[in-house]
């Protein structure tokens, strides 16, 4: 998953260019466009995510890439991702987006102005938790430029993982429905909870977010945030040890249900996350 959001970048920038990424982007994508990107020459700026249209004011001549995702992870903004990619093309620029919560079921990315749909296969299009897989959906402007540098990196997936990956396809919609209905009746149940500040669940009534979900997305993952009433550390710590139905860890969209604790506050730069109180993430 991780190789599919990096190549994109790669292949479609040189040095001097100029890249624009949602300040919600998945962790380990950051730290690529902090540590090798910059290196490499590109110019990396994050933005907000909830910026809309007002993303034009930051587009420049050498801006070649906006990279959107949406909703954001751990944070779970949904993005215009339609008003952005006006606004991109309007700039000569390309939309690469990450569309792993969604999976191309629950939104389809080319119908909404994205160029490149990258995924961790390993979450949801697996489904069982036993592959490692990443998939780069491209447009016939982006194809050849990422064509060429995927083969000459020698970047390939074996034959068994892509079984693996057709086997999850088959049962996606089955095993989606079934994981947006409990997703959203344990996020319902959550949000009632005295201990529960906020549930962040694009596809929650009420939620941040709802209103473009619903009017852009055709279904939600179980994948979302929680931000609880302040409390100690401790007690934090204690409840998820005595955990016996979630386990901890950082994949998801598999078999198992998830919980992990998240503090987003701490890699954000171009906007502040201030929840109030504690943050978990649950998959269920």
């Amino acid at each position: 998953g991780l190789t599919a959001t990096t190549l994109p970048l790669l292949a479609l920038t040189k040095p001097g260019d100029h890249v624009l990424v949602t300040d919600a982007v998945y962790g380990p994508t950051r730290r690529f466009c902090d540590l090798h990107l910059r290196r490499f020459g590109v110019d990396v700026q994050y933005y907000d995510p909830l910026i809309g249209a007002g993303i034009a004011a930051l587009l420049r001549p050498t801006t070649r890439v906006v990279f959107v995702e949406s909703p954001g992870s751990l944070t779970f903004e949904v993005q215009d991702v339609p008003a952005i990619a006006a606004a991109a093309h309007a700039a000569g620029a390309v939309v690469v987006m990450d569309n792993t919560w969604a999976t191309p079921l629950f939104f389809r990315s080319f119908d909404h102005g994205v160029d490149v749909s990258v995924h961790a296969a390993t979450k949801y299009i697996g489904g069982h938790s036993d592959v490692l897989l990443g998939l780069v959906v491209a447009n016939e402007a982006t194809y050849p430029a990422l064509g060429r540098l995927w083969t000459d990196m020698g970047v390939t997936a074996s034959s068994d993982d892509c079984f693996l990956a057709l086997r999850g396809l088959r049962t996606l919609a089955v095993r989606l429905a079934h994981q947006q209905a409990s997703g959203l009746r344990i996020a319902q149940w959550l949000r009632e909870r005295p201990e529960v500040k906020e549930v962040l669940h694009p596809g929650l009534p009420g939620a941040r977010g709802h209103e473009l979900w619903k009017r852009d997305f055709t279904g939600a993952s179980s994948l979302f945030g929680v931000i609880l009433q302040p409390v100690a550390a401790e007690r934090i710590a204690a409840m998820l040890d005595s955990l016996s139905l979630f386990s901890m860890g950082w994949s998801w969209g598999g078999f198992e249900s998830l919980v992990i604790p998240t503090w987003p506050e701490r890699v954000r730069t171009a906007t502040t996350w201030t929840p109030g109180g504690p943050c978990l993430r649950f998959a269920i």
